[in-house]
């Protein structure tokens, strides 16, 4: 990075055409997590992709892609957040520094990338941000949270019918699913139609991120529509191995 070019300039100009206005405040969050994450990432593996063009663009303003949905679950005004899978943070952590009133959760069953969720977060001066280190088919049948979250959003690689029942038992009814997906999806939207009706959710829409920089990215967006079975989700391994 040249020391006169502004810093995530990328990412500013990317996040405008969401139509959203990055305070410098919420740059230097986004800077900071940056230098942290290529830090870490040198200790345990977060990311392959490293490169400050990249993550402003493959990271950040992807996450930030999920803006498009923030108004269908309530708009700016304080809601839960859930991020499934969270790994380094994406999109859990974009979206909680750029809508602050957010009451966030990050999950992730591996116990390196939530002490590096914990860290980030003491280091950014984030509030009201929990960490959980667990699977989804645990967390997800405890009272606590299940049902409990306006928007549960997952960026994790998977079929959509398991990402589907690792995500909707979380979501409360009127709430919104969403899952971040990419390229030629209709015979996996297909394939999981009746697994996220059978889980209490109902397709709203596919929606193309129409964004150059972000090509073929696609938010699948789920309204849950009535209460999720007690039996989901079901053993961990179970949604992945038989998909509903």
């Amino acid at each position: 990075m040249m020391q006169h070019e502004p810093k995530m300039r990328k990412l500013i100009d990317g996040a405008a055409k969401f139509g959203l206005g990055l305070t410098p405040g919420q740059v230097e969050q986004l800077q900071v997590y940056y230098e942290e994450l290529v830090s870490w990432n040198q200790r345990i593996n977060l990311t392959a992709i490293t490169d400050y063009e990249q993550v402003q663009i493959k990271h950040f303003l992807d996450s930030l892609s999920v803006a498009l949905v923030v108004e269908m679950a309530g708009g700016r005004s304080k809601f839960r957040l859930l991020d499934v899978g969270s790994g380094a943070g994406l999109p859990g952590i974009p979206l909680k520094i750029v809508f602050p009133e957010v009451k966030l959760m990050l999950l992730d069953s591996t116990a390196k990338k939530t002490a590096f969720l914990g860290y980030l977060i003491d280091r950014l001066e984030l509030d009201e941000v929990e960490v959980l280190t667990g699977r989804a088919e645990h967390i997800a049948h405890r009272g606590d949270y299940r049902q409990r979250f306006n928007l549960v959003v997952s960026r994790a690689v998977g079929r959509l019918a398991t990402i589907a029942e690792l995500t909707l038992p979380f979501c409360q009814i009127g709430g919104i699913f969403v899952a971040l997906k990419k390229g030629h999806i209709d015979g996996e939207i297909i394939e999981a139609l009746r697994p996220i009706n059978i889980l209490g959710g109902k397709l709203r829409e596919v929606k193309k991120v129409e964004l150059e920089e972000l090509e073929g990215r696609r938010l699948v967006i789920v309204d849950k529509v009535s209460s999720t079975p007690q039996l989901y989700p079901r053993r961990p391994g179970v949604p992945q191995r038989r998909p509903l």
